[in-house]
C-alpha cells in the first residue's frame, strides 16, 4: 500500500477540515507567506483585485490550501477549477462570464490546461477581457466581452510545462519547497488536536521523519496511526505505535513506501544497479512510468539513492546500502562522480 500516492473520498474530506484559514493558521513557508501577506494586503488597501498568483512545488505542499487562504484574506469567493477540465475555449469563456467582481479562480494543474482554452485566459489576464468568435472561416467575427476583475491562482507540479506567455502574465510567483522536520512535527501536533488524537512528543516525531517533507503524506500517516493505536494499542499514538502501524503500512524509517522500495530492490536485485530505462523498470515493479517518474524518483533523487543518467536509472551507494549490501566498487565511484557532477 501506497499512503503517498494514493487517497480516498474520505481522506479529501479529512484533509479539508484540516487545512489551516489564514495566512496566520499556515505553517512553514515562512518566505512565501510573507510575500504572499504583502501582495495581499496592498490589495486590499487600494481596494481593487491582486495580482494573479502562481503557485509551484511538488504535490501536497499546500498550494490548493493556500489558494482558499487568499480567498479569504480577500474577502471574496473562491472559484476552483482544474487545467483538465479546460479544454476549448467555450470551457474558460463560460468560467470567466459568470465571475462576480473580484472573485478568485483557482486552476489546478493549470500546465494541463489545452492550448486553445489557454491562449483565452492571456487576454482575460491583463485586460479583463475576452473575445468570443462567432462563425468560422473568413465570416467569422469575434465579439469583445468585458468581465469582472479577478485574481487567478493557478497552481502546477510542473512550472517548466507552462508556456512563457502565461507564466509572464502572473504577478506574483512562489515556489513552495519540502517542510522540514520540526515545521512537520508542529503540522501534526495540530492535526492531532483537531481531530483529538492524543499524542506524545516522540510519536509526532516519528511521523515527522517518514512522510517525506510533505503535510498531506503527515497527515494520512497521522490518521493510519491513530487507526493502529485505537485498535492495537491503547489510542495514544507515541513512537512504538507510530513504528508498528508505519511497518504495517510498509513506510520505513526514511519514508519509503512500497513502490520506492520495489524501485530500489528492482535496481539492485533484478539489475546489478543499472542503468536501466524507465519503462523497463516500471514493468520490472509492475507500475506505470508516470508513476514511478513523478511519485518516487523525486525522493529517491532527493535521498541520493537514485540517479538519472542518459542511459538510464542507476542505483548510487546508499541505495545499496539501505537494500544491506555493499556496492560493487565500480558502482561506488561512479555513483560519486555522477552526484558530484549533478550537484
Amino acid at each position: 500500500m501506497s499512503l503517498g500516492a494514493e487517497s480516498d473520498p474520505s481522506d479529501a474530506v479529512v484533509e479539508g477540515a484540516l487545512r489551516p484559514t489564514s495566512l496566520a493558521e499556515f505553517i512553514g513557508q515562512e518566505r512565501v507567506k510573507s510575500q504572499l501577506g504583502l501582495v495581499l494586503e496592498a490589495a486590499n488597501r487600494r481596494g481593487r483585485a491582486a495580482d494573479h498568483v502562481l503557485l509551484s512545488g511538488p504535490p501536497g505542499l499546500g498550494k490548493t490550501t493556500l489558494a482558499s487562504i487568499i480567498a479569504t484574506e480577500l474577502g471574496k469567493p473562491l472559484r476552483m477549477t482544474a487545467g483538465p477540465a479546460l479544454q476549448h475555449a467555450g470551457d474558460v469563456a463560460a468560467v470567466l462570464s459568470s465571475l462576480q467582481p473580484g472573485e478568485v479562480l483557482f486552476i489546478d494543474e493549470i500546465h494541463r490546461t489545452a492550448r486553445a482554452a489557454e491562449e483565452l485566459l492571456y487576454l482575460a489576464m491583463e485586460d479583463f477581457r475576452i473575445d468570443v468568435v462567432v462563425g468560422k472561416g473568413p465570416g467569422a467575427t469575434a465579439i469583445p466581452i468585458d468581465i469582472e476583475p479577478f485574481t487567478l491562482v493557478g497552481a502546477t507540479t510542473r512550472a517548466g510545462l507552462l508556456p512563457s506567455p502565461l507564466r509572464d502574465r502572473f504577478g506574483f510567483t512562489a515556489h513552495l519547497d519540502f517542510y522540514d522536520a520540526a515545521d512537520l512535527e508542529i503540522i501534526i501536533a495540530r492535526s492531532a488536536g483537531l481531530l483529538s488524537v492524543p499524542v506524545d512528543s516522540a510519536g509526532v516525531a516519528e511521523i515527522a521523519g517518514r512522510c517525506r517533507g510533505t503535510p498531506r503524506i503527515a497527515n494520512r500517516l497521522l490518521r493510519r496511526v491513530r487507526d493502529w493505536a485505537q485498535i492495537h494499542g491503547d489510542g495514544v499514538v507515541n513512537r512504538d505505535s507510530a513504528r508498528a502501524a508505519l511497518s504495517l503500512y510498509e513506510v520505513d524509517a526514511l519514508g519509503l513506501d512500497r513502490i520506492d522500495q520495489a524501485v530500489l530492490d528492482a535496481l539492485v536485485n533484478r539489475f546489478a544497479g543499472g542503468p536501466v530505462g524507465l519503462s523497463t523498470l516500471a514493468v520490472a515493479v509492475g507500475e506505470e512510468p508516470e508513476t514511478i517518474e513523478t511519485v518516487s524518483e523525486p525522493f529517491l533523487v532527493r535521498l541520493g539513492m537514485l540517479l538519472r543518467t542518459p542511459r538510464g536509472r542507476m542505483a548510487t551507494a546508499a541505495a545499496w546500502r539501505h537494500a544491506g549490501m555493499e556496492p560493487p566498487a565500480a558502482t561506488r565511484t561512479l555513483g560519486d562522480q555522477q552526484a558530484l557532477d549533478l550537484a
